[in-house]
């Protein structure tokens, strides 16, 4: 019985602090992925079908309606 009240509670506990350390963790991780989810969809629903988008990754088009494309295969090199 002294045994018993001498321990230290559950919640003072090594393993415990870490559980909620990571689900603290996780839980704002998730938090910060939908805000971000939520900002990229309204900055595409703001941009419409016609208009051009202003990102340099995605304005890139070649000449075959609007996609890149890898043409490694279609390129014969000379050696």
């Amino acid at each position: 019985i002294l045994s018993a009240q001498t321990e230290a509670p559950f919640y003072e506990e090594w393993w415990f602090l870490l559980v909620i350390a990571l689900s603290s963790l996780i839980l704002i991780l998730l938090v910060v992925f939908a805000l971000v989810l939520h900002g990229q969809s309204k900055k595409y629903k703001n941009c419409g079908a016609g208009k051009t988008i202003s990102n340099m990754e995605e304005s890139v088009t070649l000449d075959n309606g609007g996609f890149t494309a890898l043409e490694l295969n279609s390129r014969h090199l000379n050696i």
